[in-house]
């Protein structure tokens, strides 16, 4: 088979859409994208397209894309995001080492613009019913390190609520509570495994500032002085997921106490308070994802809001030498 290989560009994104599409059909992950939806997810200002992405076409047909994510942080390891899809159609060995030789070889030229002083490493994910993949990771040297847990919640089956703390005063999110929420999202997940620093920048890009984020569905409690978010939950909705599966899905994309708080179920009530406005505003279901060994049993407190396991995702690493 004779194929081209050439970096991604933005105008690829129908094609790209439409392979993500073909995927689906074969391996349901109940993930769906426009070409609008890639296009915000891969401009990202972690992402240089020419030198971080690579499509492989069989005449006008993307059958197979990688992508490099750089890091904002990389202490004490710059743990770079490795991205990957092929066309069920084009699933053969050649393209599997093409792509994974191309993570390498791209990742060391990347890293060493960006984090040269620190060790690199690959980290990847796989869907438990995306098992050629799961193969071609570990055949090509990535090592299974972690779950992570998909979870939902129906909207109509609620457990009873607990109420919110009354010394801190609760809002809806606002863009002039950006910084304080990007303060409060780097300081709750510095302990989490995989997790570092994030940019102002790819804080708006990704999350207060995507076309998804829904700011009226998302909640912060304020300290009393106001001056800092001690505890949040934030929230974005995906058209293309209800046009394709009919269901109006609330995804919960941060839930963050601080340190100080923890342990007085103040995440479980704040998260709890979000999906009764949620059902409110029409939306019969919510989901989240979390790592299975989060350090602050995060999985626990979700289970208690009324969240169940729904699928789950292998995280992969590979240390690189640089």
């Amino acid at each position: 088979m004779s194929l081209t290989w050439r970096p991604l560009t933005l105008d690829d994104m129908p094609r790209l859409a439409e392979t993500f599409a073909a995927a689906e059909r074969v391996e349901p992950i109940e993930e769906h994208y426009s070409a609008e939806d890639l296009a915000e997810e891969i401009s990202t200002p972690t992402v240089d397209l020419p030198t971080a992405s690579t499509s492989a076409w069989d005449g006008d047909k993307l059958v197979a894309y990688g992508l490099l994510r750089r890091r904002d942080a990389a202490d004490p390891v710059h743990m770079m995001r490795v991205e990957t899809l092929v066309h069920p159609e084009y699933r053969e060995d050649a393209i599997a080492a093409h792509l994974t030789g191309w993570f390498e070889e791209a990742g060391k030229r990347l890293h060493a613009k960006s984090h040269p002083d620190v060790p690199l490493e690959l980290h990847a994910a796989a869907n438990t019913k995306q098992r050629w993949l799961s193969e071609v990771l570990v055949d090509s040297g990535f090592e299974h390190a972690r779950w992570f847990v998909d979870m939902r919640a129906s909207l109509d089956s609620i457990p009873p609520v607990k109420p919110l703390p009354e010394e801190f005063p609760l809002v809806t999110y606002e863009d002039k509570y950006e910084a304080f929420t990007l303060r409060s999202r780097n300081e709750t997940f510095a302990d989490h495994w995989g997790s570092t620093e994030q940019s102002p920048q790819a804080w708006r890009h990704l999350v207060v500032g995507a076309k998804d984020f829904q700011p009226d569905l998302s909640f912060l409690l304020l300290s009393p002085e106001r001056d800092r978010v001690v505890a949040m939950v934030l929230s974005a909705f995906f058209a293309s997921d209800e046009a394709a599966t009919g269901v109006k899905d609330l995804y919960v994309s941060h839930v963050a106490t601080d340190a100080a708080l923890r342990g007085r179920g103040i995440a479980g009530a704040l998260l709890g308070h979000t999906i009764i406005q949620a059902e409110a505003k029409g939306f019969q279901r919510a989901s989240l994802n979390v790592d299975q060994d989060n350090n602050h049993r995060a999985l626990g407190v979700y289970e208690r809001v009324g969240f169940s396991e729904h699928q789950r995702w292998a995280g992969y690493v590979k240390p690189v030498p640089t």
